[in-house]
């Protein structure tokens, strides 16, 4: 049993160093080992697939604007239906949501990985199938991202929280590695088929949970005037606003490096299929030992500052690592690149999270999807169009500034955001909308 998170807030904020416990106390849940354990297994297949696909576009194509093209394809829903889904995620019960979202998944990973098979895939093909797998994403991201309350309750949310995106990158470390090898030795197909069967642990573990009685979603008004309402009250809280912005800026500007990775692993690099897995591995590591970091706080407080200096140090190794030309010394440099991404990350998602009221849970979540996700495809596509004319590390690099620059504008603003220079929140007129 994790020991209570009272006291261990109060070890930590004396300086006491933290425990296991308190790092894994959202475990104590049952429905949050279900949850994780489904998720880790079909998150590795999904990152399989994220691999494979890009190989295989690039193998099909060689152009960097196709990849981009493809990235802008399956992102693009998110940014255009998220808040419809995030109405349906605060309207109807999340589990069935996110149940009927992994069903429809599994469908359109195994019609991928039979025409990768059969050897008749176009890049059209997998455009298309892109663009269904984002519009379910739209569904499924922010009823994913306001079911945690459900499984772990207030108590343990920010845990939970930073333990999925612990889970999130230790699949992303798994996926890469296999698919590099799977690609280079039997084909991108076989990773298209794992993926699919992935799923079915997802699936499984929402069918088994028990979950709480809750009162019944809100219902009052039509869909319009609650999406509207979530809007308003992003609008009006000065704190998610902002963090919202950040998010969004990183998406467009940081976050197309993975898009162009499969250049950098065989022309700058000439590490091939199987160097790309390691360099997607390796950030996986990084990203994992940050997402880590983060669950072993008790608190929100000094998260502020945390976002604002991850973002900044995300910025400063991206940068090395278009510097470098010699593989293992890239693949050093592109730790702390996923270091410094997840800890900006979780901390924006935290800090939102403990800051938004249930009922506007999923619509809110839909707005953090949009940022993430939905303004990457923006960023995926221009970063495809300008490696297209200069080149990749170039590209990167100007990006990376992209992000410095907005670290430095969110910590001068962050005294006025409602959170403390230490992180801590103050001013509840500057984090309600109500």
């Amino acid at each position: 049993m994790a020991s209570n998170p009272d006291t261990s807030r109060r070890r930590a904020g004396n300086g006491e160093s933290f425990d296991l416990s308190l790092t894994l106390r959202a475990f104590r849940h049952r429905n949050f080992q279900l949850f994780f354990g489904g998720q880790l297994i079909s998150l590795t297949g999904t990152w399989m697939q994220s691999v494979a696909q890009s190989w295989l576009v690039y193998s099909l194509t060689g152009s960097s604007l196709l990849l981009g093209s493809v990235a802008f394809a399956g992102q693009i829903p998110v940014f255009l239906l998220a808040f419809i889904g995030g109405a349906v995620a605060d309207r109807y019960k999340r589990q069935h949501v996110i149940l009927a979202a992994q069903i429809m998944l599994t469908i359109l990973a195994f019609i991928l990985a039979a025409l990768t098979l059969l050897g008749i895939v176009q890049v059209w093909h997998v455009v298309f199938l892109a663009v269904l797998v984002g519009t379910i994403n739209a569904f499924d991201m922010p009823a994913r991202q306001s079911f945690f309350v459900e499984l772990v309750g207030k108590e343990d949310l920010m845990n939970a929280i930073a333990l999925n995106s612990s889970m999130f990158n230790g699949a992303r470390i798994l996926g890469p590695a296999v698919a590099g090898i799977l690609v280079a030795s039997i084909g991108e197909g076989w990773c298209f088929f794992a993926n699919g069967m992935s799923y079915l642990a997802v699936i499984i573990g929402l069918l088994i949970m028990r979950l709480p009685v809750h009162p019944a979603p809100v219902s009052s008004g039509t869909a319009i005037s609650q999406i509207v309402e979530g809007f308003h009250y992003v609008r009006r809280t000065k704190a998610i606003r902002a963090l919202l912005l950040l998010l969004g800026l990183s998406s467009v500007m940081g976050m197309p490096y993975t898009v162009l990775m499969p250049i950098f692993a065989d022309r700058i690099l000439h590490g091939g299929a199987r160097g790309l897995g390691i360099l997607m591995g390796a950030s996986g590591v990084g990203a994992l030992i940050g997402a880590l970091v983060l669950a072993g706080r008790p608190s929100v407080r000094g998260l502020g500052q945390w976002t604002g200096y991850s973002c900044a140090g995300f910025g400063i190794c991206l940068i090395l690592f278009t510097i470098s030309r010699l593989f293992w010394l890239s693949v050093l440099f592109i730790v702390p690149v996923g270091f410094f991404m997840m800890l900006q990350l979780g901390c924006m998602n935290t800090l939102i999270q403990d800051m938004v009221p249930d009922r506007l849970r999923g619509r809110v979540m839909a707005l953090h999807s949009m940022m993430f996700v939905g303004m990457a495809p923006f960023g995926s596509f221009l970063a495809g169009l300008v490696a297209e004319r200069l080149d990749a590390p170039l590209t990167v690099s100007l990006g990376a500034i992209g992000c410095l620059v907005a670290s430095v504008v969110f910590l001068v603003k962050l005294p006025d955001l409602g959170m403390r220079g230490r992180g801590g929140m103050i001013g509840s007129s500057n984090l309600s909308a109500e």
